[in-house]
């Protein structure tokens, strides 16, 4: 994969290694706000970061492309529970740092107060299905979050996505992910989004310095879920509410050359 935008502001940053992302940052229990917005705006945003952030390196790379495949049951219960903000809601998806090689099966679920709890577990590369050790891994977050297992009965691979993501340590310990290149492929489709970013803060509680900072730019979070988001765009027979806004503004020329090309 290749950049839609370059982002020069990278090369000039500190490094921060992933072990020390992690023990400062790792926020398994969050707070999300995601940003869709120009490429070139993120550019600029970096640009307003950089004299207090550092970039995540690992082996000389600051720039590193990532694979999802997610999951879900023949009747689509994880994307309809999400469409319907349902409160016992759940994700799951493989990932995959390609750079790397490494593999993820993660699950996340709603925690208290309006935060995401993710758990994740090691998985084979380039496994479709979840391995029987990922199935107990599932198992036990369900249990502990009161899902009953057949909530995942039949899981299938419905949705793959595809981007280039840098990430950010910045002061306070909150992190700044930019995704650019951004591909879905379902059912032998694909959609891209060229020239568009998103731009996701990961904090504590309280806002982020990129947050303010995007705010001041006129920019607002949004409701976009990579998987409910992307499905939706792919099928409009399906509900999407709660990514109305963003379809409308952001997937319409693509959706509509899916569906009539």
């Amino acid at each position: 994969m290749t950049a839609d935008v370059a982002f020069d502001t990278l090369g000039a940053l500190p490094a921060v290694s992933l072990a020390e992302m992690d023990q400062r940052a790792a926020l398994q229990c969050r707070f999300d706000r995601k940003y869709l917005l120009p490429a070139g705006d993120a550019r600029r945003l970096l640009a307003e970061l950089a004299p207090a952030a550092r970039v995540l390196e690992i082996d000389g790379i600051r720039h590193f492309t990532y694979e999802s495949l997610y999951f879900d049951t023949p009747d689509l219960v994880s994307y309809l529970r999400t469409a319907y903000r349902h409160r016992r809601r759940f994700k799951i998806r493989t990932r995959t740092y390609v750079d790397s090689g490494s593999c993820w099966l993660e699950a996340k679920v709603p925690g208290p107060r309006g935060s995401t709890v993710k758990y994740r577990a090691p998985h084979v590369p380039g496994q479709p299905h979840p391995t029987d050790a990922g199935l107990a891994f599932l198992d036990d977050v369900f249990a502990r979050h009161g899902l009953p297992p057949t909530d995942r009965a039949g899981l299938t691979p419905t949705l793959r996505t595809a981007y280039l993501r840098f990430a950010l340590l910045m002061p306070g310990d909150s992190r700044v992910t930019v995704d650019t290149g951004l591909r879905w492929i379902a059912d032998g489709r694909e959609l891209r989004l060229p020239g568009v970013a998103i731009v996701e803060t990961k904090t504590g509680t309280t806002a982020a310095e990129a947050d303010r900072r995007l705010w001041r730019h006129g920019h607002r979070p949004v409701a976009i879920s990579k998987y409910a988001t992307g499905l939706a765009a792919l099928r409009a027979d399906l509900p999407a509410a709660p990514w109305r806004r963003v379809l409308r503004q952001h997937f319409t020329l693509s959706r509509e050359d899916l569906l009539h090309g």
